[in-house]
C-alpha cells in the first residue's frame, strides 16, 4: 500500500487510496470515483497529517520495506539462486511503475508477485496484482509472471507472529488477559461477494492460538475508510465491549500487518490505547509489527523459492 513520506505527500497519497475502484466501489465509478477521491482526500488530510505529525513526519513503512526487500534478497541470494528484489507499492512511492521499469531496464527473465499482504483481498492484493500487470503492459514487459496468492498459515509466518506475542506477555500479568488480532477492514460487500480474506484471517488466528491455548482471545478489524458498511466488529468497539466484560488486560495483535506504520503507531498506540484506558482496560499491550524479523524474511524466502 505504501505511505507518505512526508506531510505535504498526504494528500496526494489520500487521492490515490480514495481512486482506487477495487478498494471503494461506487456506481457510476468513472464519473463518481475522481470527485470522491477529491473530496475525501481534503476532507480527512488535515486530520490524518497531525497523525503523521505525531509519529515523526511521515511513514516509516518505505524505510521499513526497504529493510525487508534487502534482507529477502541477502537471503534468497544466499541459495545459489539468481535472484533481484524489487518494491512496488500501491499509492505511494516507490510505485509498481517504478519497479516494473526497472526490472525491464535489467532485463529480468521472470517475475514473481510476492505480496506483503499475508491474507488475500481483492481490494488489497488483487488490486495490486492488476495494478502490476497493466503497468508491465504498459512498459512492455512481458515475461512470465507468477502470482503468490497469500500464505495464511506458512508455518514461518506463523512462528513469527507467536514470537512478537510472545515477547509482549513475557512479563504480563496473564489473569484477565485477552488477546484481540486487529486486521484490516474491508468493505462488508466484499466478504458477501465471496472473498477469501475474513477466512484466511481467521485461520492465521488459529494456528498462532495453537500456542497460547489457555488464553481467550478474538478478531476485530479497524482502518475504516467511506461511507460504504465494512467488515465487523470493528477494533474500537470491540475494546470497549471487552473493558465491560470486565477485560484487565488487552494484548492487541496487527495481524494483517507486517510492517509498523500509521496504522500501528498511532490508530493502535495512540488512538486505541486511549479508548482502552477510558474504558477501564488496566493494561494495554501491543505486539510490534513483523517488519524485517528472521522468520518473517525465512517465510518470504521459502514463498519465493516454491515459486520458481
Amino acid at each position: 500500500m505504501g505511505g507518505p513520506d512526508s506531510l505535504s505527500a498526504v494528500r496526494p497519497f489520500l487521492a490515490r487510496l480514495f481512486s482506487d475502484k477495487e478498494l471503494i466501489r461506487l456506481p457510476a465509478a468513472t464519473i463518481t470515483q475522481p470527485v470522491f477521491a477529491w473530496i475525501m482526500s481534503g476532507l480527512r488530510a488535515r486530520k490524518v497529517r497531525r497523525y503523521y505529525e505525531e509519529i515523526g513526519g511521515g511513514s516509516p513503512i518505505a524505510a521499513i520495506t526497504e529493510r525487508q526487500r534487502f534482507a529477502l534478497g541477502e537471503a534468497l541470494l544466499a541459495t545459489g539462486g539468481r535472484f533481484k528484489v524489487y518494491t512496488g507499492m500501491r499509492y505511494w512511492y516507490p510505485l509498481a511503475k517504478h519497479a516494473v521499469l526497472e526490472m525491464k531496464e535489467d532485463g529480468v527473465a521472470r517475475v514473481i508477485a510476492l505480496p506483503l499482504y499475508p491474507h488475500f483481498c481483492s481490494a488489497t492484493t488483487g488490486s495490486s496484482f492488476s495494478d502490476l500487470r497493466r503497468r508491465m503492459k504498459w512498459a512492455g514487459c512481458s515475461c512470465p509472471l507468477t502470482e503468490i496468492r497469500s500464505y495464511p498459515e506458512h508455518p514461518d509466518y506463523v512462528a513469527a507472529l507467536v514470537e512478537k506475542i510472545a515477547g509482549a506477555i513475557r512479563d504480563a500479568d496473564r489473569g484477565g488477559m485477552f488477546l484481540l488480532f486487529s486486521a484490516h477492514g474491508v468493505p462488508q460487500s466484499l466478504i458477501d461477494g465471496g472473498d477469501p480474506y475474513r477466512e484466511e484471517t481467521g485461520r492465521t488466528v488459529a494456528a498462532v492460538m495453537r500456542s497460547f491455548p489457555s488464553l481467550p482471545h478474538g478478531i476485530s478489524y479497524q482502518s475504516k475508510v467511506g461511507p460504504t458498511a465494512w467488515l465487523p466488529p470493528d477494533t474500537v468497539s470491540e475494546v470497549t465491549r471487552l473493558a465491560r466484560e470486565g477485560v484487565k488486560t488487552l494484548v492487541v495483535v496487527p495481524v494483517s500487518f507486517v510492517s509498523e506504520h500509521i496504522e500501528t503507531l498511532h490508530e493502535l498506540d495512540v488512538r486505541l490505547a486511549a479508548t482502552a484506558r477510558q474504558a477501564g482496560i488496566q493494561s494495554f499491550l501491543r505486539a510490534p509489527a513483523l517488519n524485517d524479523a528472521p522468520l518473517f524474511i525465512s517465510a518470504l524466502k521459502d514463498l519465493v523459492l516454491g515459486a520458481v
